[in-house]
């Protein structure tokens, strides 16, 4: 007689099956997140996406951090630079949080106002702030606005009666947002002209007179011949703290017109305090996440790397992955109605 199999028991069999390799799969996963960081990450390569062209500043500081990350890392991986210019690192952190690949092996380096753009009225951001991984900075630099010392705008006071021509890149970048955002919100005479390809070249424009003075990272504003030859008046620092560097500049915070006005500046110049972010997607898994902050952390203290960072003026102040979380958090939970002061400020609302 012809033996019928059961119906029942060809499901059973099969969902057995299923079940083991539902099993296999997940003890798999499990190993993989059970891996020590020095076995995940010898032999690997770890991508720094930076969201700058090269020459600059900002490209200095990333290849910097590179080279001493890797010897800080477990396994001693390849920390290679890569130019993902774009709007000042909204491509980068465009692509980490969408397309990136989440295991620890892509970090970037963006600008340090990037993360408030989704808040702030932004065009083309795709990504959830308070979702990224911050890993640090190691530098914290203060925006301020200096003027020649043959202008006719001398002193911050000046601002509101005479005015001054400033040289200004995109409509993203310090150099214009922050005499845009001024003279909105303060109403100074900040007189906004756009059109150069960078720093540098505004600050040659003002040794040939075309324009009088520039709002920028004190850092950068330094290496300028006009500030190292003493041609320069510096007229304010745009920080919630003072920078001892240059301690006899008013802080623009303190010419507040009111109460309202203090939290909008508040809002807009807490980007000061995220330096030169370097991030990581989101859903790295803890572990390894807190490898990457840890060996960043120990890189920033290493004497080779201070060592390096001073032979090119770099300035060192770092900032902490928790110092940024707690900024951003901070800025994310700013009451809605000063958010929409600062937008229009910005002159992207109504």
């Amino acid at each position: 007689m012809r033996k019928v199999s059961s119906p029942t028991g060809r499901y059973h069999k099969v969902h057995g099956f299923a079940s083991y390799v539902g099993v296999a799969l997940a003890l798999l996963a499990a190993s993989a997140h059970a891996q020590s960081p020095t076995d995940f990450f010898r032999g690997k390569t770890v991508s720094l996406l930076i969201g700058f062209g090269p020459g600059g500043e900002d490209d200095l500081w990333a290849r910097t951090v590179a080279r001493h990350l890797m010897t800080h890392l477990p396994g001693n991986p390849n920390v290679v630079p890569v130019h993902t210019p774009g709007s000042g690192g909204l491509l980068v952190a465009n692509r980490l949080y969408n397309t990136a690949t989440k295991d620890g092996t892509v970090l970037g380096m963006i600008n340090r106002g990037i993360v408030f753009e989704p808040l702030l009225g932004g065009q083309g951001t795709q990504f959830d702030a308070l979702k990224l991984n911050y890993i640090g900075s190691p530098g914290r630099d203060t925006t301020v606005c200096a003027a020649r010392k043959d202008a006719a705008v001398q002193s911050l006071q000046d601002l509101y009666s005479k005015e001054l021509s400033v040289g200004g890149t995109g409509s993203g970048a310090d150099t214009a947002i922050y005499p845009a955002f001024l003279a909105a919100l303060l109403g100074m005479k900040l007189k906004l002209v756009k059109g150069y390809q960078g720093s540098h070249e505004i600050q040659l424009a003002m040794e040939r007179n075309e324009v009088q003075g520039i709002c920028l990272g004190y850092d950068s504003l330094s290496r300028g011949n006009l500030a190292r030859t003493g041609g320069i008046n510096v007229l304010l620092q745009a920080a919630l703290t003072p920078d001892p560097r240059v301690k006899d500049a008013p802080m623009v915070i303190d010419a507040a017109r009111s109460a309202e006005d203090r939290k909008v500046l508040e809002l807009f110049f807490a980007r000061a305090a995220m330096g030169r972010p370097f991030v990581a997607p989101p859903g790295v898994p803890a572990e390894r996440l807190a490898t990457l902050r840890a060996a960043f952390d120990a890189a920033l203290a290493d004497p080779a790397f201070l060592e390096d960072a001073r032979k090119q003026n770099l300035n060192v102040v770092p900032v902490s992955a928790r110092e940024m979380t707690e900024v951003v958090s901070k800025a994310y939970s700013t009451p809605p109605e000063v958010v929409k002061r600062t937008v229009r400020a910005l002159g992207r609302g109504s």
